[in-house]
């Protein structure tokens, strides 16, 4: 029943994640650049800081534990941090260029399968006493396997869209759409975006122990990362504004509140998935290979609800049954590796 809760627990936070983006088309007179950094702050930020919070015990603080954890561990997740927020900007390139729907699955499907292996396989270079390489098991490959065919299949559902679709079609459904540009995106979001699984990894010792509830255990790591992904975005961003000549948007008085309401929202929605995953990986703790890849689960599930936003956005709009027959396929089989490595074990 534990292993139901924490799955339902993932599957929560992987439709919030995959709705983040819904409150962004309400933000009004700002370019991408400024909302992306504002939305930010709430998402990589003060909701990581407050979840962090939560691992702390009584009679201890947050800065106490990063001062008594390993100067190496710190400076690792924080790495993997920063090289994850290049994998944050291009993802918001790869929506752009594919749409919520193809673009979360390309990047996301990346992310899940490298994002899966890249951890205990980096984590075994520098720790190779930790026998880090022992969690990737036959089930949790397998499970790996499967769901990058499901992310393939999804893949040549978008192939199938391109090629069907006249350019006044692809623009109705994606103002931008251009899928050669956008696949080389995704695929380089979803490789630096896997970073970020590696950097939990990493900071997998950075709480209190036996006093840290376990549904709480990868929060302190997780806003090390997001520190870190912030870091990169806001130099970014921040150059934008200056190259745009877009600062003036932070003055905009008559759009301020509205913008800052939905730029909250969209942040809280964006860490619900890793809250959610470090809820869920609680109540995971009787199967390792579900835990060592709960984070497949996870993006898995991300494309899954992503697919469905981009069905009620309209973004398949005008497709052949047949191109909506092989997205339907892709979407069972990421569903199935989901519950694959359990079944497996």
């Amino acid at each position: 029943m534990d292993i139901v809760i924490g799955l339902l627990i993932i599957a929560v936070g992987a439709f919030c994640q995959s709705s983040c983006y819904v409150p962004i088309n309400k933000i009004k007179e700002w370019s991408w650049e400024s909302y992306w950094i504002v939305q930010g702050v709430f998402a990589w930020l003060v909701f990581p800081l407050l979840g962090a919070f939560l691992a702390v015990p009584a009679g201890h603080s947050l800065c106490e534990l990063f001062a008594s954890s390993s100067t190496f561990d710190i400076m690792m997740t924080m790495l993997f941090g920063v090289l994850w927020g290049v994998g944050g900007l291009t993802f918001g390139l790869s929506m752009r260029y594919l749409g919520v729907a193809l673009g979360q699955s390309i990047a996301l499907g990346t992310c899940a399968g490298l994002g899966t292996i890249m951890g205990p396989v980096l984590l075994n270079c520098f720790f190779p006493e930790l026998n880090a390489l022992e969690s990737l098991t036959f089930a949790v490959l397998m499970g790996v396997g499967v769901t990058l065919a499901g992310i393939a299949i999804i893949g040549v559902a978008g192939s199938m869209k391109a090629s069907s679709l006249s350019e006044e079609e692809k623009k109705a459904a994606v103002k931008d759409f251009n899928f050669p540009k956008g696949l080389a995106i995704a695929l380089l979001a979803g490789f630096m975006s896997g970073c970020f699984n590696v950097g939990l990894e990493f900071g997998k010792e950075i709480n209190y122990g036996e006093l840290t509830n376990p549904m709480f255990m990868t929060l302190p790591a997780t806003l090390l990362i997001t520190l870190g992904g912030f870091v990169t975005n806001a130099i970014y961003c921040f150059y934008q504004n200056s190259k745009n000549k877009t600062w003036s948007d932070y003055k905009k008085g008559n759009v301020w509140v509205n913008n800052m309401v939905f730029c909250a929202l969209a942040g809280l929605l964006w860490y619900s998935q890793f809250f959610g995953l470090s809820l869920g990986k609680g109540f995971l703790t009787s199967s390792p290979a579900l835990l060592t890849f709960s984070w497949c689960i996870l993006m898995s599930l991300n494309v899954t609800f992503s697919n469905v936003w981009g069905i009620i956005l309209k973004e398949w709009k005008g497709c052949s049954s047949k191109t909506i027959t092989v997205l339907v396929i892709g979407l069972l089989v990421l569903i199935v590796s989901s519950f694959l490595p359990e079944l497996l074990k």
